[in-house]
């Protein structure tokens, strides 16, 4: 992970606001990152903070989503800072699991509280240029013997 980290922003509807706060809080701090967000939470951002380069991608329910999970998938993001609203249904709550799991997957750090993103950003390996994330081993899973056809 290079010092120049490719961080992803999202948050529900419910928290954008807390989202905006927390990122005009962090500016100066995010400065310098690759930064990409789903489309409506990347606009606000961009609104908030005109000085932060965001790249956005669609909407959330739209496909943003999964186009972070795949950004991931390809080893193209370093850090989701995604925050959630857990109080509220969304309409394509299959295609949040999947970023989460995505996210867990390929071990990249998620921060999905205001708090945990406040730990994340603080934290001296945000601006560490050698830190290097453990790669799970999936190797013995994707090999894994498959019976014959089962009669």
């Amino acid at each position: 992970m290079s010092k120049g980290k490719r961080i992803g922003l999202v948050a529900h509807d419910a928290r954008k606001a807390d989202l905006q706060d927390w990122v005009k809080i962090n500016e100066s701090k995010l400065a310098g990152h690759q930064l990409v967000a789903t489309g409506t939470t990347g606009t606000l951002l961009m609104k908030a903070c005109p000085s932060l380069k965001i790249g956005c991608l669609k909407s959330g329910p739209l496909g943003g989503d999964q186009q972070l999970g795949a950004m991931i998938a390809d080893g193209k993001l370093d850090i989701l800072f995604f925050f959630i609203d857990p109080m509220t249904n969304q309409p394509h709550d299959v295609d949040i699991k999947a970023l989460t799991r995505m996210s867990t997957v390929y071990n990249i750090v998620l921060a999905m509280t205001r708090s945990t993103a406040d730990f994340v950003i603080n934290s001296p390996l945000f601006a560490d240029e050698t830190y290097a994330p453990t790669k799970t081993d999936y190797e013995s899973y994707v090999h894994r013997l498959v019976p014959s056809d089962v009669h």
